[in-house]
């Protein structure tokens, strides 16, 4: 009997001990799944925490690691532009001089103005100096498009009786213009990512930082893209100066107050009246003015002319 009873202890024990490990294990493997979730789970917000949180030199080598691969691109695609454009069309700013001598420099000067206006350029300055009766001259400045630049030089050379002097120069812009055009689209990509930084931002040294260099990155883009649109002004339209001497003969007139006869004879008569007035008004004067001393001049002759010819009695 007693052994029965103990086998029965031994049995429910044995069960026992069995289901509290089978429960121990449910537990464990419970637990290690919710412990691998929760970790994912914290890993991943850790590293979204991390990449909003960037510090400003972490942020500054993260541009820095990735813009060479784009420079890089941007570079080849540069250099295929450069093959393809510059062999195609050339980008050259054109200008000339011209110094030539006109029979009738208004003339010249209208004529070269309507030509302006016929071939759709532009007066950039306008002068004209008259130094003398005999010389004038005058220098205007004009805008023509490109495609005119020859034709309209040929036309002012027309308006010429000769021509002094003519230069023309040319400079090629083309490869500037394809760098300038790979640095803007350089520094577009760069705009584009400090945007997309600032967008996921969300402290505020971070926000100042991406501020900042984004502000960087759009003064240059704006002179670059004033370079560009300087460039395209001046190949489309090209500078010519044009300079005009116009060298006269003057014909002398008849001079109408040499020939006033009447008024000269007028002038004369009264001329030769007052200076007879003035010499007998001169004579009254010295004359009575001066009677006494001829009064007494009168009186010494008389006596010496006396005594004279008293002597002259006694001698006979």
């Amino acid at each position: 009997m007693l052994n029965r009873l103990e086998g029965d202890i031994v049995k429910k024990g044995f069960i026992i001990l069995l289901l509290t490990s089978l429960f121990m294990t449910a537990c464990s493997s419970n637990n290690s799944t919710e412990s691998k979730s929760s970790g994912g789970k914290s890993g991943s917000s850790l590293a979204a925490d991390q990449k909003m949180e960037m510090s400003r030199e972490d942020f500054s080598n993260e541009v820095a690691m990735e813009m060479p691969n784009e420079e890089l691109e941007n570079a080849d695609k540069a250099a295929e532009v450069k093959d393809i454009d510059i062999t195609k069309d050339r980008m050259i700013i054109h200008q000339a001089q011209l110094q030539a001598k006109v029979k009738n420099f208004e003339k010249a000067q209208l004529n070269i103005e309507k030509k302006v206006k016929e071939y759709g350029g532009y007066i950039v300055e306008s002068n004209t100096y008259r130094e003398t009766d005999e010389t004038v001259s005058g220098t205007i400045v004009v805008r023509i498009p490109e495609k005119h630049f020859q034709t309209f030089i040929n036309d002012a050379e027309k308006q010429a009786a000769e021509i002094l002097g003519r230069n023309v120069t040319g400079q090629d812009v083309t490869e500037e213009y394809v760098d300038l055009e790979s640095r803007l689209k350089s520094k577009k990509a760069v705009e584009k990512r400090l945007l997309d930084f600032m967008a996921d931002a969300k402290k505020t040294e971070d926000l100042l930082k991406i501020s900042s260099d984004l502000a960087k990155i759009q003064e240059e883009i704006e002179v670059l893209v004033g370079r560009m649109k300087y460039l395209e002004n001046q190949t489309s339209f090209s500078t010519i100066q044009i300079h005009m001497i116009e060298t006269r003969v003057v014909i002398p007139g008849i001079d109408n107050k040499d020939l006033n006869t009447w008024e000269k004879t007028k002038k004369q008569l009264v001329d030769s009246t007052n200076f007879i007035l003035v010499a007998c008004s001169a004579l009254v004067v010295f004359f009575i003015g001066n009677l006494p001393v001829f009064v007494l001049l009168l009186i010494i002759v008389g006596v010496i002319f006396f005594l004279i010819r008293r002597r002259k009695r006694k001698d006979l």
